[in-house]
């Protein structure tokens, strides 16, 4: 991996801005509570790019995330190192089977299958749909092992999300875990959930 490593962890607290104008901001934070990356999302793009930086001031680039078409019903997204132009992966959002539980297809740098991240159960999920003040919680899984989670905070006025890959170990690239945490932020989030 190009990327310094040590940007990396397997535990973080990631959060959407209250307020952004023309468009989101999100914040992941490391262990010590420290910034380890951030995203302003513009508003009204049609193609989704999102770049994930390592300041606020967006002049460290980290990483790239590129829809491969219009819209993000199942949409694909492109995960790349933007200090090496190294394909990390991808994530596919299934999105017939999101309208009832939310769920990403992780795929390996080939295009294949390597895991996904799922909501947590059908029945929370579709009670969710109908009451969306009750927190998502996703489970994150290579192949059959389930190796972390991202739990939603109960906070009506902010999206925080709780985020364990401690026993992803060597299994997922931490990149496109961060980049998991980054497409549920601004997917996710967009639906109001």
């Amino acid at each position: 991996m190009s990327t310094a490593l040590s940007i990396y962890s397997s535990r973080y607290v990631a959060n959407k801005a209250l307020f952004a104008f023309m468009g989101n901001a999100f914040r992941i934070l490391g262990p010590e509570g420290n910034l380890r990356f951030y995203v302003k999302q513009k508003a009204f793009k049609l193609k989704e790019e999102i770049t994930v930086f390592g300041d606020e001031k967006q002049s460290d680039a980290i990483l790239g995330i590129q829809a491969r078409g219009i819209g993000d019903f199942s949409g694909t997204y492109d995960v790349s190192d933007k200090k090496s132009g190294e394909k990390v992966g991808a994530l596919k959002r299934e999105g017939l089977k999101s309208m009832l539980r939310d769920e990403w297809t992780i795929l390996d740098t080939a295009g294949a299958n390597m895991g996904k991240v799922q909501e947590d159960s059908g029945g929370m999920a579709l009670l969710r749909r109908f009451l969306p003040i009750i927190p998502q919680s996703f489970k994150v899984w290579v192949g059959d092992q389930e190796v972390g989670s991202i739990k939603q905070r109960f906070n009506p006025f902010q999206v925080v999300y709780d985020v364990d890959l401690e026993a992803a170990g060597g299994k997922l690239d931490p990149r496109l875990g961060v980049a998991a945490v980054v497409l549920l932020l601004a997917i996710e989030g967009r639906q109001g959930k």
